[in-house]
């Protein structure tokens, strides 16, 4: 059996790594980049300076902050026309997830017939399109290190999940000092997703050598300074070591694969544009004690990596506490307990097994599910 391991060509952190971007860029001769970000980061001065940097270059930068979270097909739309309509060489997103997806989706365009939808599945994508820049500025999505992109089709309600080796980035970026001003709910909630992508790429159906050791520091890095972070956003070293985490943690999950929390985590961010983070945190206690009895020697070291003292334990009882270690950590930086919080209702849940089922995160997971047991999982998330 072969694996693939894809990422960046290049990989820039570290405290001030966002000033290497203006050189990169005018290292390649690209003069007049597409900066995709949203209206939060630019009104809190994450991005200016970096207009500022590139300006200093002889590089004329022209932004689009109109990416919301869990962006939409018109999203990718109105960046793609502005990108056109400004002559841009290149691209640089600027934020989380849903920028830097956006900036994918608009790659993807740059080269290849529209619309967006076409490219929902895997390997879909013919060229490769305009030089790509990746500027994390959360710890969470890893989504300046992988081949996904989901943008959210309103039409039909459901999140494409667009997966291809074509659609990572050229350069990813980690600088932790952009990362200090998120606020608390946001880093508990894009580290927990960065928790959700180390935990199911360590059990995924596809997990190998070469991505489990990525995954278990992962988990150890994050088990131990996300609760930091949250506690106080300006704790650069907290900051940091989250950063690398969820980094590594990207870098397993883009080979191994995810799982049934990804699939099912989709669902109420398409219908009620609820943050993907949450909603994996909620559903991955759940999902992964249904996952258990199917990995139990690889949840017992889940246990060891999140902290807990398992010398006493044997397997069972060690695999046991990781589950229960997920749900405290869930707990410990302010993740809602259930879907009944943020509105949803068990009768959301018949039309969200079908999606489910057919999202490409889904085949992933260590054991199939059936419908009854998909419905019944989404039940016990309320």
């Amino acid at each position: 059996m072969s694996f693939r391991l894809c990422f960046p060509k290049i990989n820039i952190s570290g405290p001030g790594s966002v000033a290497d971007v203006p050189a990169e860029l005018a290292a390649r001769g690209l003069k007049r980049p597409l900066i995709v970000t949203d209206k939060v980061l630019a009104e809190i001065g994450l991005v200016a300076p970096l207009v500022d940097a590139m300006k200093a270059e002889g590089i004329e930068a022209v932004v689009y902050d109109g990416v919301i979270p869990n962006p939409t097909v018109p999203v990718v739309e109105e960046a793609y026309a502005m990108l056109r309509g400004n002559a841009c060489d290149c691209i640089v997103g600027v934020g989380g997830g849903s920028p830097i997806d956006t900036a994918k989706a608009v790659r993807i365009l740059s080269a290849n017939p529209g619309p967006i939808t076409l490219y929902e599945g895997v390997g879909k994508v013919e060229k490769e399109g305009l030089f790509l820049v990746a500027v994390n500025t959360t710890a969470g999505t890893a989504a300046e290190v992988t081949s996904n992109a989901v943008i959210t089709d309103p039409v039909a309600q459901v999140k494409m999940v667009i997966i291809d080796a074509k659609i990572i980035p050229d350069i990813s970026v980690n600088d932790p000092e952009m990362m200090t001003g998120i606020p608390a709910p946001v880093t508990a909630a894009t580290g927990m997703d960065a928790l959700t992508h180390a935990i199911e790429a360590y059990v995924a159906k596809g997990a190998h050598v070469l991505t489990d050791h990525a995954a278990l520091e992962a988990i150890r890095l994050i088990s131990k300074y996300l609760p930091r972070a949250v506690a106080d956003g300006k704790d650069l070293e907290a900051r940091e070591m989250l950063a690398y985490g969820q980094f590594i943690a990207g870098l397993a999950f883009n080979s191994a694969g995810l799982g049934l929390v990804h699939a099912m985590a989709h669902q109420p961010g398409a219908v009620k544009d609820l943050p993907h983070g949450v909603c994996n945190a909620i559903l991955m206690p759940v999902v992964e004690e249904f996952n258990r009895p199917y990995a139990v020697e690889r949840f017992a070291r889940i246990a060891e990596a999140m902290g807990v003292d398992t010398a006493n334990m044997n397997t069972e009882q060690a695999s046991k506490a990781a589950v229960e270690a997920i749900r405290e950590l869930a707990v410990k930086v302010g993740i809602p307990k259930g879907f009944s919080e943020l509105g949803v209702t068990e009768e959301d849940f018949p039309l969200w097994v079908e999606k489910a089922q057919k999202d490409p995160c889904a085949p992933g997971n260590p054991v199939a599910a059936t419908d009854e047991q998909i419905l019944a999982l989404y039940r016990q998330a309320l």
